[in-house]
This record gives structure tokens, C-alpha cells and sequence, in this order.
């Protein structure tokens, strides 16, 4: 086989795979919704990752201190579920949607300036497992939120 024909193929082989990915990057992105309080929330499966958004974080400024849910708790939508303090101002964190939490992001902890450097990615607070997915539908999209922002700011 020549290595034209070779990487032909490989190249087919591989296609099914760049659809694959691009729609899992899609749906993380069609699925990542936003509260009026500047909470986020990504979903995968049933399970939701949230933390605060960097319209937040720039608004706290230097983040010295999170206080995060334990694995466990039961929360509800609205409800407080720890704090986040910064060199500024405290603020309350509310959880999006109603759940359990599964997993809560242990580096804040020792890094808690993850939530300024990397507010909606490595930054994140907790992980719930939802127990109303509906909730989602009253959340902000990305572009809803971007608006609510720019309201905000004015």
C-alpha cells in the first residue's frame, strides 16, 4: 500500500471521531447554563458541575477564602451552599438547581485564586446530582446572561 493510500485511510478512519467530539464539545456548550446571581452550571448526564462566573470573580476581586458544600449535602435550588470571599466583599454561593452534591473541588481549598484565574473551568465549586432537571429550563443561556450583564453594569 502506498503511503498515500495509507494516510487516506487513516484520515477516513478518523473522521467519525472529529464528528464525535465536536458534538460532545457542542452539547457541553449548548448545556452550560446560567443563574441571575452569577452562578453556572455545565451539565453532564445527571450530574451538574457549577461555580461562579468571571463576571463574578472580577466583580469580588482577589479570592482568598471558598467555603464549599460538603459530598453529601442536599441542596435546593436558591439555597445558599457556601461562601466565597475575596479582599473585597463575602458572597454567598446558591446552587442553581436541587440535588446532591457528589463532588466538591478540593483544590479551592489550597488554591482558592483557581476561581480568578479559571473561573469556569478549573475554578469550579461543586458537583450536584440533579434531582429536577427541569430547573434547568428556568436558567439563563449564554447569551440571556451575557444581556443580564451588560444591564448590570449599567
Amino acid at each position: 500500500m502506498s503511503l498515500r493510500a495509507f494516510s487516506a485511510r487513516l484520515v477516513r478512519s478518523s473522521a467519525p471521531l472529529n464528528k464525535a467530539a465536536s458534538f460532545a464539545a457542542f452539547r457541553a456548550y449548548a448545556t452550560k447554563k446560567y443563574t441571575p446571581d452569577h452562578e453556572w452550571i455545565s451539565l453532564d448526564g445527571e450530574i451538574g458541575t457549577m461555580g461562579i462566573t468571571d463576571f463574578a470573580q472580577k466583580a469580588l476581586g482577589d479570592v482568598v477564602f471558598v467555603e464549599s458544600p460538603a459530598v453529601g449535602d442536599q441542596v435546593g435550588k436558591d439555597d445558599q451552599m457556601g461562601a466565597v470571599e475575596s479582599v473585597k466583599a463575602a458572597s454567598d454561593i446558591l446552587s442553581p438547581v436541587s440535588g446532591e452534591v457528589v463532588d466538591v473541588n478540593d483544590n479551592l481549598s489550597e488554591e482558592p485564586t483557581l476561581i480568578n484565574s479559571s473561573p469556569e473551568a478549573d475554578g469550579w465549586i461543586a458537583k450536584i446530582k440533579l434531582s429536577d432537571p427541569s430547573e434547568l429550563d428556568g436558567l439563563l443561556d449564554e447569551a440571556a446572561y451575557a444581556k443580564h450583564c451588560e444591564e448590570e453594569e449599567h
